[in-house]
């Protein structure tokens, strides 16, 4: 089935407009004690992209396409969170290994539960993803690093010791998003903060645009030799505000404006901030018959 293309003029021009060239950037701490101190964030995430999307073959579907598996392969998934996409992936590999990395014990023990008693040999080591000192060379056919690569402190590190480790042969497979990824949730959060006068700091883009599908394809190939980009793309429509109020507030931090602690910004400033939001969905979903929130995204399968 063809993918659908929701790339509009409209939506270009609504990009150019909103989506600062200034992202945010957060330390490895601050994404092991706040963001993945629990599960809470992951789930929400997953639970959105699930239920809401259009597109009839989810990402992790079109992960395991690229990852090409014929079920025999040992698999390293760098920032492997709660084990989500690990589970939908795990039956391809009925008779290859897992070993799952992570920064955050909270996380990692939720992916440990998630696949405790399958076939599947799986290891889960809690470290981040620019020290593999602990892996052996070549003993990897497949690494994967889904929507993670921006915490990662030392970038040049992990993707020498990702060569490393992989076969010859192997297939190293980082999943992000393009700048304007989720450009109509940027708009009306943006929208929001310029009503209130809030703090010019906190207009700013997705940390991804650290290593985005714009600018990966740079960072990436002094590491490989042949580096491809396959898009993707998907539309969240709700209904109902709720959900994606949640999905704002819980999986996107208010688009990182409550991810730290700054002056100004307290739990008066966010119920504002939310409250207008949440008229602006209810006025799209009133007017169109849902708020869309489109999603452009990708992975570079490095060879």
């Amino acid at each position: 089935m063809a993918q659908t293309d929701f790339r509009t003029p409209a939506l270009d021009a609504l990009a150019a407009r909103i989506i600062p060239r200034e992202h945010f950037v957060f330390s490895t701490e601050t994404a092991r004690d706040k963001f993945f101190n629990d599960t809470r964030m992951l789930d929400v995430k997953q639970w959105v992209h699930n239920v809401f999307r259009t597109s009839p073959t989810s990402m992790v579907d079109h992960m395991v396409d690229n990852l090409a598996l014929t079920g025999s392969e040992d698999l390293l998934d760098l920032g492997c969170g709660n084990g989500f996409i690990l589970e939908h992936i795990r039956p391809h590999l009925a008779d290859g290994s897992i070993t799952g990395l992570d920064i955050a014990p909270a996380v990692l023990a939720a992916a440990k539960d998630r696949l405790n008693g399958t076939a599947t040999p799986c290891r889960w080591i809690e470290g981040s993803a620019d020290d593999l000192s602990m892996l052996d060379d070549n003993s990897f056919d497949r690494a994967m690093a889904n929507y993670m690569i921006h915490y990662v402190p030392d970038l040049n590190r992990c993707f020498t010791e990702v060569r490393r480790v992989l076969r010859p042969g192997g297939l190293f497979m980082l999943t992000t998003d393009r700048p304007d990824s989720m450009l109509e949730m940027y708009d009306v959060h943006f929208a929001a903060l310029e009503a209130m006068g809030a703090p010019k700091d906190l207009v700013k883009a997705t940390p991804k645009g650290r290593l985005s599908l714009e600018n990966g394809q740079e960072q990436l190939e002094p590491y490989f030799d042949e580096v491809r980009l396959i898009s993707w793309q998907d539309q969240l429509r709700f209904t109902d505000p709720a959900p994606f109020m949640r999905f704002y507030e819980v999986g996107h931090n208010h688009c990182c404006a409550s991810s730290e602690e700054r002056e100004g910004v307290d739990g008066e400033f966010l119920s504002e901030l939310r409250d207008r939001v949440r008229a602006q969905v209810q006025e799209a979903i009133t007017s169109k018959g849902h708020f869309a929130v489109t999603k452009f995204t990708g992975s570079f399968l490095c060879q």
